[in-house]
């Protein structure tokens, strides 16, 4: 019983690992955001699902060829944790991606990006039931502005075409898979080595997605320099990249801290799609980022200022 509650506190921060500890969440954004943009320039040559598959299944070849040059050992699944990382990885790296890419076809990046940031509203919810943990009076303010700025142009997108909601309830799909797989992951998994873990929650993660194409769609590819591009952006830097970081997050840091990195990924989104891919942002949706961008300082900040009252 008292492993299970030191597993649920955020780790100490080795002050060698400091610099990377700033730098996570940044780098999360930016590899995240991308990941809409380069998505969207794939899916004109890839259908969704396929995409994802494709995507997850490279994956699951380079971290099974790490596990092997590397000599690392398989030990530290044993017990039952390669189910829970398997659970874990077909929810965070599976459902979370499938939705969204299935959306991107119809529904502009920025708005499917926003919708995924409601991820750490639910998250920071079931985590003070589930897990425990606890949020001082800003980091819910924090929380209710990220919502109110997705809201905000949520609600706008939805009256503006009727037939972007089917995309915007797709992306929540994808929601649900993060919030799911990041409760699941805080539970389960936070004592297994780093690349065991992603190995298996990436080879399930493939599997569900392999299914879902087979079963849901009839795929198409055209392998132009786009489409390779597109994969391999999405495979070595969104997936393997910022998949690394947000675990690395998870296990330093509360699920709610960690997740509310979603909430600056919409803005960053915004501004990829209206550079690379044209998509001009109307003004309820600026003043929706800026909100939402608020709510994920004040959930950080408020977090930060809480550990150095406690020290």
């Amino acid at each position: 019983m008292a492993q299970e509650e030191a597993e649920k506190q955020p780790q100490t921060i080795p002050p060698a690992s400091a610099a990377m500890v700033a730098a996570a969440p940044l780098l999360f954004v930016l590899l995240w955001s991308s990941s809409f943009v380069s998505g969207k320039i794939g899916l004109r040559h890839l259908s969704p699902l396929l995409f994802v598959a494709i995507r997850l299944i490279a994956c699951t070849v380079v971290l099974v060829i790490l596990m092997l040059v590397l000599r690392r050992s398989w030990q530290s699944l044993a017990n039952g944790r390669w189910f829970h990382c398997a659970v874990a990885g077909a929810l965070l790296n599976g459902v979370s991606l499938m939705g969204p890419h299935v959306a991107l076809v119809t529904t502009p990046a920025a708005q499917i990006a926003l919708v995924q940031s409601l991820a750490p509203l639910i998250t920071a919810a079931c985590g003070v039931v589930l897990l425990a943990e606890r949020l001082r009076t800003l980091q819910w303010l924090g929380l209710v502005l990220g919502v109110a700025g997705v809201g905000l142009v949520v609600g706008g997108a939805a009256l503006e075409s009727a037939a972007r909601v089917t995309g915007l309830l797709l992306a929540f799909i994808g929601v649900i898979g993060i919030v799911a797989g990041t409760l699941y992951f805080g539970r389960f998994c936070r004592g297994v080595p780093p690349l065991p873990s992603a190995t298996v929650q990436f080879a399930a993660a493939a599997l569900v997605a392999s299914l879902a194409t087979a079963m849901l769609e009839t795929p198409h590819a055209e392998w132009t320099g786009e489409t390779v591009a597109a994969v391999a952006w999405n495979t070595a830097m969104v997936s393997l990249g910022g998949m690394a970081l947000y675990s690395f997050m998870l296990v330093r840091h509360t699920v709610a801290r960690a997740s509310a990195n979603f909430y600056l990924v919409p803005g960053t989104t915004a501004m990829l799609a209206w550079l690379l891919l044209g998509e001009r942002p109307g003004v309820n949706v600026i003043i929706g980022l800026v909100l939402a961008s608020a709510g994920c300082w004040l959930v950080n900040a408020a977090a930060d200022v809480g550990r150095i009252s406690e020290a």
